[in-house]
């Protein structure tokens, strides 16, 4: 897949999610197929009773029970001691693993531009719905240092984490090395935050190649609460997927993963000799493009698409194949509300 040539950087929200998305996606709310427990108090429904000011049910009293949570209007009428019950409200959390490698910067629409799109309307839902929202990056780079110092230093007041981004590598050829780089802001928690989440976003740019294994041990080892984790990639790492997807899974956390493909990447509209070279470690390798190769590609694709779906029932994880010219309002509308992610 070719790179796109100039693509669109977004620099403010605006350009990330117009005025009638985010009215549209601002009666939207996260869900699970469970219901978690967080650390702080939020918008989240429990399973368990605590002392909300919703109630939810009786029963009898037990010695060493509070008796503020008796229920007198009942002890007048039955003579009896009851229990007021009361429904407890919990945060749930969100975590987007943003694929930032260099192959994510190709296509027509360009991948890395919907997924920051994608990853903005995401957590702009969650922020206003009082959950805790965090996105970490797979690889990548930080625009400017200015642009970086601004996020950095508000993340490190408010908590969270954004390590500075690596030097780029000088005169990349053959077997120059590429660094390895993950970037992460955590912790934000109301609308109030929009802003600090979509300058990290804006200033994010696709660089070098990523290591899905070790960003995912760090992912499993960092991550906080329980909630939901939306991995936004591609999925075509050389190293694979498996450990990386085996790591995220568990310690109460729902996982998605959104594989995002351009059209271009499915249906290749390239022909001739060609040399290709692989924008992420350089190897190359030089093809004739002819009817029969194209129709063993889509076979292959078809293939390996269809092992991540199956790698991913097997373990619960919620698959979802996303073409770049997918109208972000119908994915998030319509797709992610039926397969459960969002009511």
């Amino acid at each position: 897949m070719l790179r796109t040539p100039n693509p669109t950087r977004p620099e403010s929200i605006e350009q990330l999610l117009d005025s009638r998305l985010i009215a549209q996606i601002s009666r939207l709310d996260l869900t699970s197929r469970k219901i978690f427990a967080g650390k702080l108090k939020g918008e989240r429904r429990s399973k368990k009773r605590g002392e909300s000011v919703e109630f939810a049910d009786h029963r009898p009293y037990s010695t060493g029970d509070d008796l503020r949570h008796i229920d007198w209007n009942i002890y007048a009428r039955l003579d009896m001691l009851f229990m007021k019950l009361f429904l407890e409200e919990e945060d749930l959390s969100l975590h987007i693993v943003l694929d930032c490698s260099e192959s994510a910067d190709c296509g027509e629409p360009n991948k890395f531009l919907f997924m920051q799109r994608l990853a903005m309307a995401l957590g702009y839902i969650g922020l206003v719905n009082l959950n805790r929202v965090a996105v970490t990056t797979l690889g990548g780079a930080i625009s400017s240092p200015a642009q970086a110092g601004e996020v950095s230093s508000e993340a490190r007041r408010r908590g969270s984490s954004l390590p500075p981004s690596p030097p780029r590598a000088e005169g990349r050829g053959e077997g120059s090395p590429v660094p390895l780089a993950s970037h992460a802001i955590r912790d934000l928690r109301g609308r109030r935050r929009t802003q600090d989440l979509s300058r990290f976003i804006c200033a994010l740019r696709p660089e070098g190649g990523s290591d899905f294994t070790e960003a995912a041990k760090r992912i499993a080892l960092t991550r906080r609460g329980k909630g939901v984790m939306i991995v936004l990639s591609d999925f075509f790492m050389k190293e694979g997927y498996e450990t990386g997807l085996r790591l995220l899974v568990g310690r109460g956390y729902d996982v998605f993963a959104m594989q995002i493909m351009s059209p271009q990447e499915i249906e290749p509209d390239i022909t001739g000799d060609l040399r290709l070279r692989d924008v992420e470690d350089f190897d190359q390798a030089e093809v004739t493009i002819t009817a029969p190769l194209l129709k063993k590609y889509k076979q292959t694709l078809a293939a390996y698409c269809g092992e991540l779906r199956e790698f991913c029932a097997r373990r619960e994880i919620t698959n979802l194949s996303v073409r770049t010219d997918t109208p972000i309002e119908t994915l998030i509308l319509d797709y992610l509300r039926q397969r459960g992610l969002l009511r």
